[in-house]
């Protein structure tokens, strides 16, 4: 029999060397992750410089992405302080997921910052009319650029200012948002028209002195004779579920009451029923508890400011274990 020469087969010789070159090409280099540890990050945004901070844990799911959970603080706080008091980056450690801690805007370089969270609150960010919604839409692409997440598993905490700003956010990118988890202060939006379903998991206190449960004319921010006029929790709410297709009222579920110094205590879970895919809403209703984030215990001159504080609930870890039950 003849032999063939390869070289008289252009064609072939083309695909033998193709897939040659095929196999041995190296695979594509992974996408750049931030180290382990706290990275303090800037990005430009509406001709302003924002900042926010990104814990990565030491161990993050392997094979797979992140999620992210997004922290605002309260008003007249700051990332930094939020980072150190509500203890999220404990959970963020134990569970394998990113936790980020933004910068709100004020007068003051990096202090007494707020969030521009709708139609009454707060202070320098409302007046200012500072377009946070696009900083934190801004903050979700430039952290996309530097590591590796899961983009169907974005969550939002917040309290107080910062509670609000996370239902703001929600609202209008639902887009980006999977579940939001807003600890101490209610919806507050002259507009509603969230583009798909986010659930929603809130935390407040009937007892709250400083973000008022059923609503009205709250006090007077500390050292000023600034007030707000608050929403009643329930309104948004039930404004969230009627949204995501879900049965009104809520259903009360279990309750919790707590003991020793939290004694007359108690904890609440109510779950709205029948809602659609994704759309889970519910909501931990505590009683004979302040304005604090539960489950710190606070300084003696923050306890006369805002309140009994608590450990009965820890919400940075009923923040993750309602987030950790959604992904788009």
């Amino acid at each position: 029999m003849q032999a063939i020469s390869l070289m008289r087969i252009p064609g072939l010789m083309v695909l033998i060397v193709a897939l040659v070159c095929a196999c041995a090409a190296p695979p594509p280099a992974p996408r750049s992750r931030l180290p382990a540890g706290d990275h303090a990050l800037t990005l430009a945004h509406a001709g302003a410089t924002r900042r926010y901070i990104v814990h990565v844990p030491q161990s993050l799911p392997a094979g797979r992405p992140a999620p992210v959970m997004i922290a605002l603080h309260g008003g007249g706080g700051h990332g930094a302080q939020f980072q150190r008091e509500n203890g999220l980056d404990a959970v963020a450690d134990r569970h394998g997921f990113l936790a980020v801690y933004p910068d709100g805007s004020g007068r003051l370089d990096g202090r007494l910052l707020t969030w521009n969270a709708g139609a009454h609150c707060c202070g320098w960010a409302l007046e200012h009319k500072v377009d946070d919604v696009g900083f934190l839409a801004a903050l979700v692409a430039d952290l996309a650029r530097r590591a590796d997440f899961d983009a169907r598993r974005v969550y939002v905490t917040g309290h107080s200012n910062g509670a609000m700003m996370a239902y703001r956010f929600a609202a209008e990118r639902a887009d980006l948002v999977t579940a939001i988890i807003p600890v101490g202060g209610a919806m507050d939006l002259r507009e509603f028209r969230p583009s798909r379903p986010v659930a929603v998991l809130h935390i407040p206190s009937v007892d709250d002195p400083r973000a008022l449960y059923e609503g009205g004319l709250g006090p007077a921010f500390p050292g000023t004779e600034t007030r707000v006029e608050h929403q009643p929790v329930m309104a948004g709410l039930d404004r969230w579920a009627r949204q995501n297709g879900c049965r009104l009222p809520a259903a009360p579920g279990e309750t919790r009451r707590g003991s020793g110094r939290d004694r007359g205590q108690s904890a609440t879970r109510l779950a709205y029923e029948g809602c659609g895919p994704g759309g889970n809403v519910e909501h931990l209703r505590l009683s004979g508890v302040g304005h604090g984030w539960p489950g710190s215990r606070g300084r003696p001159m923050m306890r006369r400011l805002l309140g009994p504080d608590t450990i009965l609930v820890n919400a940075s870890e009923e923040a993750w274990s309602f987030a950790a039950r959604h992904a788009r």
